[in-house]
């Protein structure tokens, strides 16, 4: 089984996106010489725009993506939106911004108050994690455009960050030879449940607990994606950082290449943690070659931080304070391309 036989296809996805960039990238025009002028090109984990006096505002726009199906199998929905929260908030994180305020687009195929209160519960405790306020959004009814009688729902979320221009952090400072950190992710965060969901729930009920897992497959699935927010604003302060990345979304892994290949560089993973349980539970039931298992999960590493190797135990010291897990997981190496223990991820 693969991603793509699970209907998403990275590669022509990614096909599509550079397409669209060349396109957008022709209004970045109208705000030459204005508050609002684009200083990168679409494509990094933020649109980050000049506000003057030497500062940067982050935008990024997310959803819980096929995670929805899992809240409206079992009828809970107080968990994902901390995974909009989130999503947005590790993004933006990742540039070096502080995440600040945050916007929601919940589509329903009918009015159902008691869906909005709990998604509202789960935003509200993800922006609280993630220090923004929510400033407002939209809850838009569209039946025709939401099937499944009626009863379809998608959530979305819009986030801003800030930061001064002299703090970005792009990944055009990595150096060869830089260490690699990788902090553990607390499940399946909320990326890749297309393939998750074509293989397991064929065989499994998601009340049920599979062999291997120690709870029932619901929970596993329905997790709430981390937040690193706290730690990593932490971590500025005190390691010096050459670049951060996000483990989700189409890539996976391949998103590290976001970060390194601004300073033209390439990275070895080598020294992985043994993937969690849910993860070798979808490798299993699916018969999913590695390769694609990290190129499309996180694999228990939700974000990676690249510093030198001196900065390495103070890393991992403020991880640990904030209750999250991290260990040295590769290297920066002149090699582009990202190696998965010597092999290529592509």
């Amino acid at each position: 089984m693969t991603y793509a036989k699970a209907g998403v296809d990275v590669r022509r996805i990614h096909q599509t996106h550079k397409l669209l960039a060349r396109r957008l990238e022709s209004t970045f025009a109208t705000r030459k010489g204005k508050v609002g002028w684009p200083i990168f090109p679409i494509g990094h984990y933020a649109g980050l725009v000049d506000l003057g006096q030497g500062r940067v505002l982050s935008l990024h726009t997310d959803s819980v993506g096929t995670k929805v199906l899992i809240a409206q199998m079992m009828r809970k929905y107080d968990t994902i939106g901390i995974d909009c929260v989130a999503m947005c908030a590790n993004d933006l994180i990742c540039t070096g911004a502080e995440p600040i305020n945050f916007l929601d687009y919940m589509a329903m195929g009918r009015p159902n108050r008691a869906i909005v209160e709990e998604v509202a519960i789960g935003l509200a405790k993800g922006a609280k994690e993630a220090g923004m306020a929510i400033v407002g959004g939209e809850t838009a009814i569209v039946p025709e455009l939401l099937a499944e009688d009626g009863g379809g729902f998608d959530l979305v979320g819009f986030s801003a960050g800030l930061c001064r221009k002299s703090d970005l952090i792009l990944g055009d400072r990595v150096q060869e030879d830089d260490v690699l950190v990788g902090v553990s992710s607390s499940g399946i965060h909320s990326n890749g449940l297309s393939l998750a969901r074509k293989v397991l729930i064929k065989k499994y009920r998601l009340s049920e607990t599979p062999p291997g897992l120690e709870r029932s497959l619901d929970k596993e699935l329905l997790e709430p994606t981390r937040i690193y927010v706290k730690a990593v604003k932490e971590l500025v302060k005190v390691v010096e950082v050459h670049g951060l990345a996000h483990i989700t979304g189409g890539g996976a892994f391949l998103k590290l290449g976001r970060v390194i290949e601004q300073a033209g560089l390439g990275a070895e993973l080598d020294e992985l943690p043994t993937p969690p349980k849910i993860f070798q539970l979808i490798k299993r039931a699916g018969r999913i070659q590695d390769s694609e298992m990290y190129r499309t999960f996180n694999m228990g590493v939700g974000l990676i931080v690249i510093c030198p190797e001196t900065q390495v135990e103070r890393t991992i010291h403020v991880f640990k304070k904030n209750r999250q897990a991290a260990r040295q997981i590769g290297r920066v190496e002149r090699k582009r391309g990202i190696r998965i223990k010597g092999r290529p991820l592509n």
